[in-house]
């Protein structure tokens, strides 16, 4: 259960990304309502869901909050990916963007 919350989180902050490419070129923020859960289930389908109050206790139990400096990313082999490190360059440009 614990990997599914953690599952949950990664994917709450992927989904936003991949919901728009736009969003994602053009370095905007993404928009995560507190009022919606993500999932990436065992199948690799992503889901949204509407979040209630009544069992949050549980929903934070075995969660972690996602580290600054972390990519998600979809793979060639449309499996999901995250990376922690910097992915800017030090002039604020994405570093591993398209070539120029």
């Amino acid at each position: 259960m614990t990997a599914f919350r953690t599952t949950l989180l990664i994917t709450a902050a992927s989904l936003a990304a991949l919901t728009s490419v736009a969003h994602a070129e053009a370095g905007e923020p993404w928009v995560l309502t507190p009022d919606k859960g993500y999932g990436y289930t065992r199948d690799g389908k992503t889901l949204t869901y509407k979040m209630g109050t009544s069992n949050a206790k549980e929903l934070f139990k075995g969660a972690r909050k996602v580290p600054r400096e972390t990519l998600f990313f979809v793979g060639a082999n449309g499996q999901l990916y995250m990376r922690s490190g910097p992915f800017l360059e030090g002039d604020g440009s994405f570093k591993f963007g398209a070539d120029q």
